[in-house]
Formats: structure tokens, C-alpha cells, sequence
């Protein structure tokens, strides 16, 4: 699991990093792309019990 949380940590951090750059430069088809993958690396973190705050706002709701 320490390998797991890890790389979640790592591709939540450059995925981060991407979105800021892209909305800077007004990239909304990478501003996209990053978002979906944000959302994804939530998904998983949430299926396996990993805690990661940067990714709450991506997280899936209860609808």
C-alpha cells in the first residue's frame, strides 16, 4: 500500500501542477484532460482507503 499512496501522491502533484498551467494558458482542452484525470486518481484513492486532501474537490458525490 506505501507503494500505492506513493504514486497516487506523485500523479496527484503533477496532475496539480498541469491544471494550474494549463488554466493559465487558457488550455481548456488539457484543463480537461487533467480534470478527468484528477477525478479518476480520487476515484481510486477513495476505492482503496488512500488520503490524499488535494483530491477532495475531485472526489465522486453521492447523488
Amino acid at each position: 500500500m506505501p507503494m500505492l499512496t506513493a504514486q497516487l501522491r506523485a500523479r496527484t502533484h503533477d496532475a496539480l501542477s498541469s491544471l494550474r498551467t494549463a488554466h493559465d494558458e487558457h488550455d481548456d482542452h488539457l484543463e480537461g484532460i487533467r480534470l478527468g484525470e484528477l477525478e479518476s486518481l480520487a476515484r481510486t484513492a477513495l476505492e482503496h482507503d488512500v488520503d490524499i486532501p488535494e483530491l477532495e474537490p475531485f472526489r465522486p458525490r453521492a447523488g
